[in-house]
C-alpha cells in the first residue's frame, strides 16, 4: 500500500495540501493487485476507516453493519462504487474525512506539487451548521485583492447554492483554468455579498520580512502566510539575516495563515524555543507520539506573535507551543480551533482517502479543537479594518492596529530584557500580558 501522508491543513483550495511523510496506514489488501473491483474499492476504504479513524465509536455507527450494508449491493462500475463511497464516509460526520475520486486527487495532487491556480481561498466546513466558512484568503491573490475575509460563508458558486456541498465538491467547481471567472456570493454578518474573480497563478512566497526602528532599537517583522515545504529554509535564512542586522526583538505574523507542514511547524519552532516538545499527536487508542525541538534556537530575544481567527492548524500548533513555553507574547483575536490532523491515502485506481487519525495537544495537554488559541492581548479589528488592511496589503505597518500593539508590547519585552540581562526576560514577561 503506498505511503500515508499526514497533514494539518483545514481543506485546501489553490494552495499546497501540506503534508508530513514517514508512517503507514494499514488495512487488508485487495486481492486484484492494480485495479481491485468496485466492490473491493469500498471494502479497502472500509478497511482503513475500520483500522485508522480517530474516532473508534464511528460517530455511534455499527461499522461492521456498515460494510454489510455495502458490500451487499451490486456495482456496475467504478462510479458507482465512489458514490457509495462518499455515502459510507459521510456516516462518519466527519468534515475533514473525505473520498476523492481520481480527477479529485489528481488535482489534489497538483496542489501538493505546488501548481496552483485558482483564487486564493482556505475553507473549512462549519462544525455547528455545516456551512463552508473561509478560514483565510492567501495574501495577494485575487480573493483577497476583493476583499473576503475570514469568517466569511460561502453562500454560492455560479449562482449554485452550497448548502450540503461538500469542500471539495466546491473546490472542483472553483477551481479552473487561469485566466476564466468564477462569481462567489459570500455571507457576512447580516450582508450578501457577490464578488467576481478571476483565476489565476498563485505563487507562494511562504516568508517575507522588513526591519521596524522603534524607541528602542530595530526590531524584525516576518510574515507567514503558509507553512510550506520551503518555509523552514526560508525561516532560517530570514531569522539569520534580521540576527546579522542586530535586530532587538521579533514580531511573528501567522494571521491568516491556514497551517500546512505538521514538520514544517515543528522545525519553525525550534528556530524559537530550547529543547522540549512542540505538540503530541494522540490516535484513538490514546497512543500519543510526542514532537520535540532538536538543537539550539536561532535567537533567544524578545518575541510577539500575531494571531487571529485565519490562523489555523499549524499555526496553532507553533502559536500554542510557544504560548505554554512562555516564550512568546500573543497578540490579536483567538485563532480557528482545529485540533486534530489527517492522513492522505492513495488507493489502488488513483483515488484517495483523507481521514482524521488522531487529535493533537500543546505542550500543556491543551486541546484547541474547536475552542482555538486565545491570545495574551485581545485585539479586535472591524470587518472594514480586516478589509483595508488585506486589500490595501498593510498588514504590518503602524496603521495595523495589531501589529502596533504588538510593537507595543515588544517594546516593553525589549526594555524587560535590558534591565535583566541575565535572565529570560522574555518567559517572564510573557505574564506581564496575561
Amino acid at each position: 500500500m503506498s505511503q500515508l501522508r499526514i497533514f494539518t491543513k483545514t481543506a485546501w483550495l489553490t494552495m499546497a495540501t501540506v503534508l508530513l511523510t514517514g508512517a503507514n496506514l494499514t488495512a487488508s489488501k485487495s486481492s486484484a493487485e492494480l485495479q481491485p473491483s468496485p466492490k473491493q474499492l469500498v471494502d479497502e476504504v472500509w478497511q482503513i476507516l475500520n483500522q485508522n479513524y480517530v474516532d473508534g465509536n464511528f460517530n455511534q455507527q455499527d461499522w461492521k453493519a456498515v460494510r454489510q450494508e455495502y458490500l451487499s449491493r451490486s456495482y456496475g462500475s467504478k462510479e458507482q462504487a465512489y458514490t457509495a463511497i462518499q455515502e459510507m464516509v459521510s456516516k462518519l460526520g466527519d468534515r475533514y474525512t473525505q473520498f476523492f475520486d481520481p480527477e479529485g486527487y489528481k488535482q489534489l495532487d497538483t496542489d501538493i506539487s505546488g501548481n496552483l491556480t485558482g483564487v486564493g481561498i482556505e475553507l473549512a466546513e462549519d462544525p455547528k451548521t455545516n456551512a463552508l466558512i473561509v478560514v483565510a484568503p492567501i495574501e495577494g491573490t485575487p480573493a483577497a485583492i476583493a476583499g473576503i475575509l475570514p469568517a466569511d460563508i460561502l453562500l454560492k458558486i455560479n449562482g449554485q447554492a452550497t448548502r450540503g456541498m461538500k469542500i471539495n465538491e466546491a473546490v472542483k467547481q472553483i477551481t479552473g483554468a487561469a485566466g476564466t471567472q468564477v462569481k462567489l456570493t459570500i455571507q457576512r454578518g447580516d450582508k450578501e455579498l457577490t464578488y467576481n474573480l478571476t483565476r489565476t497563478k498563485i505563487d507562494l512566497h511562504p516568508v517575507t520580512s522588513r526591519v521596524q526602528p522603534t524607541a528602542v532599537g530595530k526590531v524584525g517583522y516576518i510574515r507567514l502566510p503558509e507553512f510550506t515545504e520551503t518555509a523552514p529554509a526560508e525561516m532560517r535564512r530570514t531569522i539569520q539575516s534580521l540576527e546579522k542586522q542586530k535586530v532587538e526583538g521579533y514580531v511573528l505574523d501567522l494571521r491568516s495563515d491556514p497551517g500546512g507542514l505538521l514538520n514544517a511547524s515543528i522545525d519553525i519552532a525550534g528556530m524559537w524555543l530550547k529543547q522540549g516538545p512542540v505538540v503530541s499527536l494522540v490516535n484513538r487508542n490514546q497512543v500519543r507520539e510526542r514532537y520535540e525541538t532538536k538543537g539550539e534556537p536561532l535567537t533567544d530575544k524578545p518575541l510577539v506573535v500575531l494571531v487571529d481567527n485565519g490562523s489555523a492548524s499549524a499555526s496553532e500548533i507553533l502559536a500554542g507551543a510557544l504560548q505554554d513555553e512562555g516564550r512568546a507574547v500573543l497578540v490579536g483575536t483567538r485563532t480557528f480551533g482545529k485540533g486534530v490532523v489527517q492522513a492522505i491515502q492513495p488507493l489502488e485506481d488513483g483515488s484517495a482517502l483523507k481521514l482524521t487519525i488522531a487529535k493533537y495537544y500543546t505542550p500543556k495537554g491543551r486541546d484547541i479543537n474547536h475552542v482555538g488559541v486565545t491570545p495574551n492581548v485581545v485585539v479586535e479589528l472591524t470587518a472594514a479594518q480586516q478589509k483595508a488592511l488585506i486589500k490595501n496589503r498593510q498588514l504590518g505597518t503602524l496603521t495595523d492596529p495589531q501589529y502596533a500593539k504588538a510593537i507595543t508590547n515588544l517594546t516593553q519585552l525589549i526594555q524587560a530584557k535590558t534591565k535583566q540581562p541575565n535572565t529570560q526576560a522574555a518567559n517572564q514577561s510573557a505574564n506581564l500580558f496575561k
